[in-house]
């Protein structure tokens, strides 16, 4: 509806000649407790107070000081619990004098409440008087309102309606006289608004807001909703003498709210969508959260199937000429319908010829929507399969059919059965679905793209890794790399053992401060300029300094870390350098586990540092111990509780070096890793007996 009621009515009184076109009315408006919420203009000429002084008020303060006060509250106390009513009340001018008035009050209706606004009409009375008979007014305001007013007697047959509700009803004031709604109009749902008017005349108590809707012969064609408000008219000994109904056509509002709710509830589904939907880079889950989150609140039944070669773990097949193969990777309500019994289990892999209706919606990439599933519309695809026409004998009524397609590549479909009595599917909800099903082509080719560069990070960094180490006679060693969960964390770990003159050992471990395939070549640089540089049997901070120049010929320099160790075994002693790597571990031949004090240095690539070479000599048989900060970094404990727990592992006893390894990635790595790890154990010559 487009105007208040108040503002209808206000606009009726104006047109409603007589007294009320010739005369300055005062509009005023009371809540059910009788304060004074609306004062108009008229009112502040007629009165004299401006809505400051009166706004607030209780209206009865408005009366003569001489007056029956009890008579002006029982006129407003008639019009709250709902009877319209006339008379004439004695008014103290805010200038000090009695002003005689005419009143006309009328409950309003509140949608939000059960109590009735109260709106009260006031004209000077001697004025009044003069210019009009007490009933022309008021047949004119029935006559010109806006408002479709009729009038019922008490067995609820129409004695008069005024020209709006014929236009309403497409009906004549003859056609209703005598004649009660039911029988007027049978195709609205009369028999509900006879009950509200039973209800009216029994307790006396009006009836607000109550809607009707259905078809007159105004629209025959278009149902229609009307606001409809009831109030019992009483004669002075207060029994019943019928009905005044009045009836609002609010078809546009109530479509406007309708409208308003649905989008309301897209946004909410497609805001929980963006949540939900791609939680985790796993095919089954995304397709199975897609599934999930339509039902029900778009329809009672959805499957997520995903190209067969997507599923494998390969790439997308190179094209639907020689039709297609589908993963039914999700699949709602898992149990409890008929119709998702009827239909392929999660896993199975679906083929379809060149032909077939799924193939021929993958290669149009459009949605295709059929509104109302009958013999007629499944018959093309009876050669198929005999599937639609059992979904049709389980009620299935109406279905969409969503290719999921990222980036310009087909992925997959989604199917929407619909079986509810909510009507078919439309293309509002197709629009919806088609929403959904990108989200999660987003989110299925992000965990495709994911797998693919992760096993090509974990594949280049394998690959730059030494493949076969052979340590110096008297050294013995073992190692380990762990790639990280996260394809974005896997590339910059690396360590190597390099033979140096002398019989001499370099040991050494880095980590590229990056990610990803980017990270992983830097790495694979890093590691084939320190074995160039080893063979030179240059000073470990000299070999660092040369390193930190490289790093600033590359266009794109990443921080790197690195820990560099030159150990004799023939003496135990230990020259290291380090380069904001963690410190290295020694356990000593009776198992006291320390780490070694090394000048921590600063990452290489920081510039500007002079790196400090520090000196050891190692027992025989001890062992050293190399690791990059996927071992020892958590996002629970700091640093320190770290380090103490990796000096606690150490100091258990271990059969060999690879089952040390082991120990140490099973207890301070958990399942899935944030980060690569690197580790290097080597172990000097033990004492000759």
């Amino acid at each position: 509806m487009s105007e208040p009621v108040e503002e209808l009515v206000s606009g009726a009184a104006r047109d409603a000649g007589g007294w009320m076109g010739a005369l300055a009315v005062a509009q005023v408006a009371t809540g059910a407790d009788g304060i004074i919420v609306r004062w108009n203009r008229a009112a502040q000429e007629l009165l004299g107070y401006t809505p400051h002084h009166v706004v607030g008020r209780h209206i009865a303060d408005l009366l003569h000081p001489g007056a029956d006060r009890g008579l002006g509250r029982s006129l407003w106390e008639a019009a709250a619990s709902g009877r319209g009513v006339m008379g004439t009340v004695t008014a103290w001018h805010a200038e000090g004098y009695p002003i005689e008035l005419e009143i006309w009050a009328s409950p309003l209706p509140d949608r939000h409440e059960d109590t009735a606004a109260v709106m009260v009409f006031a004209a000077d009375a001697h004025a009044a008087r003069r210019i009009r008979g007490s009933s022309a007014v008021w047949d004119g305001l029935f006559a010109r309102s806006p408002v479709g007013i009729a009038v019922l007697d008490t067995q609820l047959r129409f004695l008069r309606v005024n020209p709006a509700l014929e236009r309403m009803n497409g009906l004549s004031e003859s056609d209703h006289v005598g004649r009660r709604l039911s029988q007027l109009l049978p195709e609205v749902n009369a028999r509900d608004m006879e009950e509200a008017m039973h209800t009216v005349l029994e307790s006396g108590q009006p009836v607000l807001d109550r809607r009707r809707s259905g078809r007159t012969p105004a629209a025959p064609d278009r149902d229609r909703v009307w606001s409809c408000s009831y109030v019992r008219v009483e004669d002075p000994a207060g029994r019943a003498l019928g009905i005044i109904a009045t009836l609002l056509d609010i078809t546009d509002e109530q479509r406007a709210q309708t409208e308003a709710e649905a989008g309301r509830h897209r946004l909410a589904l497609l805001s929980e969508a963006s949540i939900r939907i791609g939680s985790s880079l796993e095919l089954e889950s995304t397709a199975q959260e897609l599934a999930d989150l339509a039902v029900p609140r778009l329809a009672d039944a959805v499957t997520v199937d995903v190209l067969d070669s997507l599923a494998r773990g390969d790439e997308p097949g190179p094209g639907l000429a020689a039709g297609v193969g589908l993963r039914r990777l999700g699949k709602a309500p898992l149990t409890g319908s008929p119709v998702i019994t009827a239909l392929a289990p999660l896993g199975r892999t679906l083929v379809f010829p060149a032909g077939a209706p799924y193939t021929q919606v993958l290669a149009g990439r459009e949605p295709f929507l059929l509104a109302r599933l009958d013999a007629n519309a499944i018959a093309p695809v009876a050669r198929h399969t005999s599937r639609p026409a059992k979904l049709l004998e389980l009620g299935v009524h109406s279905f969409m059919m969503i290719p999921l397609v990222a980036r310009d590549l087909v992925l997959g479909m989604a199917t929407f059965y619909r079986t509810r009595p909510l009507g078919p599917f439309d293309s509002d909800d197709s629009a919806l679905a088609a929403q959904l099903a990108a989200r999660a082509a987003i989110s299925i080719d992000n965990a495709r793209l994911y797998h693919r560069e992760h096993d090509t990070a974990v594949t280049l960094q394998r690959s730059m890794l030494p493949q076969h180490i052979t340590p110096p006679p008297g050294i013995e060693v073992a190692h380990r790399y762990l790639p990280a969960s996260d394809a974005n964390e896997v590339g910059g770990d690396w360590y190597d053992v390099l033979h140096l003159p002398g019989g001499k050992a370099a040991l050494l471990i880095g980590d590229v401060m990056g990610h990803g395939i980017a990270a992983a070549a830097v790495m694979g640089r890093l590691s084939a300029s320190v074995r160039a540089l080893a063979r030179l049997d240059l000073d470990p901070q000299d070999i660092l300094a040369q390193l930190e120049a490289a790093l600033e010929d590359m266009t794109e320099p990443m921080l790197t870390t690195l820990l560099y160790a030159v150990v004799d075994p023939a003496t135990g002693h230990c020259r290291l350098t380090r380069a904001g790597h963690p410190p290295p571990a020694l356990i000593d031949p009776d198992g006291e586990v320390r780490l070694l004090h090394v000048p921590p240095g600063t990452p290489l690539g920081v510039g500007g540092t002079r790196y400090t070479t520090t000196d050891h000599t190692f027992q025989p048989g001890s062992i050293l111990v190399l690791y990059t900060d996927g071992l020892i970094e958590s996002r629970t404990s700091d640093i320190d509780e770290r380090l103490a727990e990796l000096t606690d592992a150490l100091a258990e006893p271990s059969p060999s070096l690879d089952a040390m390894c082991d120990s140490l990635l099973a207890r301070l790595v958990p399942a899935s890793a944030d980060d690569d790890i690197a580790l290097l154990i080597a172990r000097t010559p033990p004492a000759k007996k």
